[in-house]
């Protein structure tokens, strides 16, 4: 990068001063990845100090038979393939009671676009959980899904989100984003939810008053303009709303092996390559400063696994999500090496161990508990590598 635009661009973050489209696409030119994490680092101390956020979730997936074949998803099935499978409620209820340990505050639900479920399944399946769960956080569906949901019912997304609300929703999720543009969007997406309809189902629930997360999924077939226009339409929404709590970049995945029934259903592995951690890191510092009014950056450890995910700490994140014990979603993806479970003590771990002060947070980010920071003398004095 040209040192005078070094400069300017320096000067602008300093100053708080919003980056443009032409900035952005800048940044990722640039190689310079410990000056971009700096910034990035800056921002995000400006904004939360040394505070790296955590809850203590669940992952809840009741079905996945879908209606679509998304060119990245390697967690869909169809009626009657091997491994499809659909939960009764109670089935539901039985195995997320299961998992209120630890003390538990958020059940985080996303299915597949089932093509014969009856849109009641959906509310009253968040009002059973509820019943069964009154303390924890009902964090439920994606924008594709609502969507879904209008089609199946023939109700506008403004009564079924009533309807989910009176149920126990609490946040949507911030799923079926993946990539706005059309140039790569009509590539990798399988289902009829673009940007207009995503963005008019979170301009909805803000309206609501609920608080809804933002996903970007990176390392694939897009370019860095791609993921510049991204987060641009975000932050043009998020002026309007204020709606948006975090943004969470999400790694796309590879499929490493084939699915149990041998089956690779993931399109795009033969011609791309998974995001490396370098340009994960990048990834997370431009959003950061192009996002400069959404309060949280998150990673998710998940799809970055445990080493990116304390140096995004460094590049602009500060949430690292939960303890969350399975993700079908990407675990049916990859097999890479990201454990299935975190606990709190884990988590802790980690963020001391990267130099920042863990808070435990609710759905809404509200302040659970404050824990201290990292152990001074610890972080100065060698440890011995754990294998």
């Amino acid at each position: 990068m040209d040192a005078g635009l070094k400069r300017e661009l320096e000067a602008k973050v300093y100053a708080g001063e919003r980056l443009t489209r032409e900035d952005g696409i800048a940044l990722y030119e640039s190689d310079d990845l410990a000056w971009l994490g700096g910034l990035a680092h800056h921002v995000r101390t400006r904004k939360n100090g040394d505070v790296v956020h955590f809850n203590v979730n669940r992952h809840l997936n009741m079905t996945n038979v879908c209606s679509a074949s998304c060119a990245y998803c390697s967690f869909q099935r169809k009626p009657g393939e091997k491994d499809a499978y659909t939960m009764r409620i109670e089935e539901a209820v039985r195995l997320a009671k299961a998992m209120e340990v630890d003390s538990l505050t958020e059940l985080h639900i996303v299915n597949g676009l089932h093509p014969t479920l009856p849109w009641r399944y959906y509310p009253r399946s968040l009002r059973e959980l509820k019943a069964a769960l009154p303390n924890v956080s009902l964090k439920a569906f994606t924008a594709t899904e609502i969507h879904w949901f209008e089609k199946i019912s023939g109700l506008p997304a403004d009564e079924i989100l009533d309807e989910l609300i009176d149920a126990g929703l609490e946040s949507l999720t911030g799923g079926g984003a993946e990539i706005f543009d059309w140039e790569v969007r009509q590539h990798i997406v399988d289902h009829d939810t673009h940007w207009e309809d995503w963005s008019r189902i979170h301009r909805l629930a803000h309206g609501k008053g609920l608080k809804t997360p933002a996903t970007m999924l990176y390392g694939h077939i897009e370019e860095p303009r791609h993921r510049v226009d991204h987060v641009l339409r975000l932050r043009e929404l998020q002026d309007e709303t204020g709606g948006f709590q975090v943004f969470i970049p999400l790694r796309y995945q590879h499929d490493f092996h084939d699915s149990k029934d041998g089956v690779v259903r993931n399109k795009l592995m033969a011609r791309t390559e998974m995001a490396t951690g370098a340009e994960a890191l990048k990834t997370f510092a431009v959003s950061r400063l192009l996002f400069d009014n959404v309060p949280h950056v998150k990673v998710f450890w998940v799809m970055h696994g445990v080493t990116t995910a304390q140096l995004a700490l460094s590049h602009g994140a500060d949430d690292m999500d939960g303890s969350v014990v399975e993700y079908k979603i990407t675990h049916d993806a990859d097999n890479f090496g990201t454990p299935n479970k975190l606990g709190r003590d884990d988590l802790l771990g980690l963020i001391r161990d990267a130099g920042f002060r863990p808070v435990e947070r609710n759905t809404r980010y509200e302040v659970i508990r404050e824990y201290d920071g990292p152990d001074l003398e610890r972080r100065e004095t060698p440890q011995a590598m754990r294998l």
